[in-house]
């Protein structure tokens, strides 16, 4: 195991050419905000965010202070906006409650909102070079080769498996090297697909290499359950206004806007006649001129696919408050955060000059 530790070290004072700006960064500040970007993310998708974040909230309290609106503007189209939520939460407590003192103990650290284990652990090691291991999917997947371990990742005794054999391992005198080094050893050598096994220097000792097994790990026990939904965005249009609302409730794009929205449970042949039956049958309105109804739309969400279109639509006539939706001015609507699969949309279309 002392082997293990030392040629990823090794590695990665001579072999890593990884560049991240925030790697080797000593503020937990900007630690925390580039670990939350990265949920979920890839970090070439981050990057630009994490820049933009920086420039515009350099400390924390900048972000504390900004409008809930201005910072879901800048995260549109990062994805997983509880995470933005989280963010800004966090951010609060710790410019109001906390005096704007970032936690520097893991425990502390760990009580924060939208922080798990391996946010905490990273947190806490690169921040304050804390003997914490982290575990994430690289992670995982560099222990599991090199050790030769069926256990599925995602489970309780996988769990605790890991984060055991991740303790033990740790290198207790630089652990923000370490935790750097596996991290980053896992992303761009021991991949999940065409790993890079001939020029890999721990290969000798590798059991998955040995064996021929490096495909088939890790083990998953869960597979994802996939859904397919199909949102159908009209677009309305009424003396100089668009009906939009923000999303609300535990569901896909949480705190975003939208347009009317109809989303039946199969997908639907889209044409004038269709779309005039459902503004009336579904929200009153029987006098309306179709404008335009868009090609497909398609987007690959974790655990949905989310297939759908947008049609502009004129009304003669207002939609009735009791739906939901407000009327905006298009300047107005230039400031709201939309979902990636609106706002590309709206790129494409280059509606309201945005």
């Amino acid at each position: 195991m002392t082997d293990f530790s030392k040629n990823l070290i090794h590695w990665h004072h001579h072999l890593n050419q990884r560049q991240m700006p925030w790697k080797g960064e000593r503020d937990p500040y900007r630690i925390w905000l580039s670990e939350v970007m990265l949920q979920q993310t890839r970090v070439e998708q981050g990057l630009d965010y994490y820049n933009r974040f920086t420039s515009r909230f350099p400390s924390i309290t900048d972000l504390a202070l900004a409008p809930d609106e201005e910072v879901f503007k800048l995260w549109e189209g990062l994805g997983y906006y509880s995470r933005c939520k989280n963010l800004l939460a966090t951010a609060r407590h710790i410019a109001f409650d906390l005096g704007g003192k970032f936690p520097d103990t893991h425990e502390q650290i760990l009580k924060l909102k939208g922080v798990g284990p391996y946010t905490a652990a990273a947190i806490a090691s690169f921040a304050y070079n804390l003997p914490h291991a982290v575990i994430d999917g690289n992670v995982f997947r560099v222990l599991s080769r090199f050790f030769g371990i069926n256990t599925p990742i995602d489970s309780p005794a996988g769990k605790k498996l890991y984060q055991q054999l991740a303790d033990a391992l740790l290198n207790k005198e630089e652990p923000a090297i370490y935790n750097q080094a596996i991290m980053d050893f896992g992303a761009i050598v021991c991949k999940p697909r065409q790993p890079l096994c001939e020029t890999c220097v721990l290969k000798e000792e590798c059991e998955a290499y040995k064996l021929g097994l490096v495909e088939t790990l890790p083990v998953k026990s869960k597979s994802i359950q996939k859904r397919n939904r199909y949102l159908y965005y009209f677009i309305l249009f009424y003396e100089g206004k668009y009906y939009i609302r923000k999303r609300e409730g535990k569901d896909i794009w949480q705190n975003l806007h939208e347009w009317v929205l109809w989303e039946p449970e199969e997908p639907q042949e889209i044409n004038e006649g269709k779309v005039k039956k459902v503004l009336r049958s579904a929200f009153g309105l029987s006098k309306a001129r179709v404008l335009w109804i868009s090609p497909e739309s398609r987007q690959q969400l974790t655990h949905q696919t989310i297939t759908g279109r947008f049609i502009h639509v004129e009304l003669q006539g207002p939609l009735s408050p009791k739906y939901g939706y407000q009327a905006i001015t298009p300047e107005e609507l230039r400031k709201l955060a939309f979902p990636r699969f609106i706002s590309s949309y709206l790129e494409r279309a280059d509606l309201l000059g945005v």
